[in-house]
């Protein structure tokens, strides 16, 4: 029985020693976690994402508990939330970056208004891509990326010191650029597509005059970006995640 208190007050003093530094990875991690895609999405539970910042935050503190040893837990109180946000959002820019593709798409296929979804009237084509890259992100590890990105943010962004206003725009402004030019790229067979569907009408409305050519093309135009989307969405998806993969595993790498 003594050997067993003994062992109690050991570990007591142990995780004592450990508590701050332990409180402010969990200020980051849970931070990234309000705004993370798949694992801090506002659809789940909030006792279960609180669940997954605890198990992120085991899963990197031993990794990053050296650099933690010497902060104060009042002094990286504030600096770790603002930290953890940006990493979060950073992230959430991939979301962004399906959302604008998915809008583009619809409108050059006419079906922005034939398919609406959501509260936010977002294209059902744009939904689909997020979902669809969700899963597929998740089914290829996301999580162990997810921990691998926690654990280099001490190297890029040490902790108990405010960020660098600098990098944080650069970060920022790389990121934003990425996501648009990403896209931009994904929507680019729809839109090619669109531009040859037009001139096309319009070539059939010159030499038919008589012809609704409208009411005739409209339902092609959207058949075809139904078909379209069935045969570009699965390359354009694994494209998505290997930028994502390449993100968090670099996060400065596209910086000047």
């Amino acid at each position: 029985m003594t050997e067993i208190i003994a062992l109690l007050l050991e570990y007591n003093a142990l995780a004592t020693d450990h508590a701050e530094a332990a409180a402010l990875v969990f200020l980051r991690v849970g931070a990234v976690m309000a705004t993370l895609p798949a694992f801090g999405e506002a659809t789940l539970p909030a006792r279960l994402r609180l669940v997954l910042a605890l198990m992120f935050s085991a899963a990197i503190f031993p990794a990053v508990q050296p650099a933690l040893a010497d902060v104060p837990l009042e002094q990286g109180f504030a600096a770790e939330v603002v930290i953890g946000l940006a990493l979060g959002l950073f992230v959430r820019l991939f979301i962004l970056c399906l959302l604008t593709a998915g809008s583009i798409a619809a409108n050059a296929t006419s079906l922005a208004q034939l398919f609406p979804s959501g509260a936010e009237a977002q294209p059902a084509i744009a939904k689909l891509l997020v979902v669809a890259g969700l899963a597929l992100a998740v089914n290829m590890g996301l999580h162990l990326r997810v921990v691998e990105y926690l654990v280099l943010s001490y190297d890029i962004l040490p902790a108990g010191l405010w960020p660098s206003a600098a990098l944080m725009a650069e970060m920022g402004i790389a990121q934003t650029g990425r996501a648009f030019a990403l896209a931009f790229m994904i929507s680019m067979p729809f839109v090619i597509a669109s531009l040859i569907y037009n001139v096309a009408l319009g070539v059939i409305n010159r030499a038919m005059p008589q012809l609704m050519v409208t009411f005739v093309g409209a339902p092609a135009l959207s058949l075809g970006g139904l078909v379209l989307l069935a045969l570009v969405a699965p390359l354009a998806l694994a494209v998505w995640v290997h930028t994502l993969n390449g993100f968090l595993a670099s996060p400065t790498a596209a910086l000047p």
